[in-house]
């Protein structure tokens, strides 16, 4: 289960609750939301997806505890495309 709270405009905590629940500090802009999402779905909703892609690829314990969104595009370059498509 994933759990995602604003915690300011650009700022959010993410729980990952499964065999073992972890936390997460999450940043994301409004030009890099409007990038991938073309504004369809809510932040928090985009930071779910986003989190989703990478539970499929691994662990919720191998994920960073804190990043900025656009750094998924780093170690998976074919996540933007994934999550453009799906919006």
């Amino acid at each position: 289960m994933i759990t995602v709270v604003k915690v300011s405009p650009s700022h959010f905590e993410v729980t990952v609750s499964g065999e073992t629940t972890t936390a997460h500090q999450v940043t994301l802009s409004d030009e890099y939301h409007q990038h991938l999402t073309n504004g369809t779905i809510t932040p928090e909703s985009l930071i779910e997806k986003s989190f989703e892609f990478l539970l499929a690829r691994e662990s919720n314990t191998s994920i960073l505890r804190t990043f900025d969104l656009p750094l998924i595009s780093n170690h998976f370059p074919e996540y933007e495309k994934v999550i453009m498509d799906s919006t």
